[in-house]
């Protein structure tokens, strides 16, 4: 299900009350590589009860379906309150989206960046105790080892891209551009991440891999950029 198609529906479900509707993420910033990346969507409407909700729920089931993420639902009070609580994700849909459906709400937000840094911190910390959570419970099967590392890139490059706020003003779009120059500001070898992209996106079989040791050397490197943002974040303080 394309994002155009999830619009369609969203129309005839709700036609009075959607103000805009926003792609955002991979698609939006060029990164999308097919049946192995999902479409992110922010809507904005002019209230959010009970029954907008449920007019929304047959459209979404087809979307959730199809492997994408709920879209973000917002007024558009509530997405300018939610500035300064949500600074990474609206920064990145600020800098890189694509309107697909009424106004452009998203350009016009003051991102209060206060809380960047504890964010940024707690969201990389949460993340690696989930990966190695999931590792356990995959118990040393390859495949399922093979299918967290591919299932969890992607949120630790878009949390990388986040944490390069800390060392630079110039964030590139792109993800790996974006890890490429995070790469100049920390002591790691951040390659191991593009080998697991490229597994995710079908341009290595990784049949000849020691998957077990790739993924030790992805839980090094992430541990890596975490302590990074920890002396960085003690340096500013």
């Amino acid at each position: 299900m394309t994002p155009e198609k999830l619009l369609e529906e969203l129309k005839k479900a709700c036609p009075d009350k959607l103000r805009s509707v926003v792609l955002y993420g991979s698609a939006a910033a060029g990164d999308y590589v097919g049946k192995r990346s999902d479409y992110n969507v922010l809507v904005v409407t002019t209230e959010l009860g009970r029954e907008t909700l449920a007019a929304f729920a047959a459209p979404t089931r087809a979307w959730l379906k199809a492997g994408n993420p709920a879209p973000l639902l917002f007024t558009e009070e509530r997405l300018r309150q939610s500035t300064d609580v949500f600074p990474i994700e609206l920064l990145d849909i600020k800098e890189c989206h694509r309107i697909l459906h009424g106004e452009d709400l998203v350009s016009a937000l003051e991102i209060d960046t206060a809380n960047l840094r504890l964010e940024i911190e707690h969201e990389l910390r949460g993340k690696l105790i989930q990966l190695r959570q999931r590792y356990i419970a995959a118990a040393g099967r390859r495949r399922a080892t093979r299918e967290l590392m591919a299932e969890s890139v992607g949120t630790f490059l878009v949390l990388f891209r986040a944490a390069l706020r800390l060392f630079a003003t110039d964030i590139p779009a792109r993800k790996l551009e974006a890890l490429e120059e995070l790469g100049r500001h920390i002591d790691c070898d951040l390659g191991v991440f593009r080998t697991i992209n490229a597994l995710k996106a079908g341009e290595l079989d990784g049949k000849d891999m020691d998957i077990d040791q790739l993924f030790g050397e992805y839980l090094s490197a992430i541990e890596a950029v975490i302590d990074a943002v920890d002396r960085r974040l003690e340096s500013a303080l």
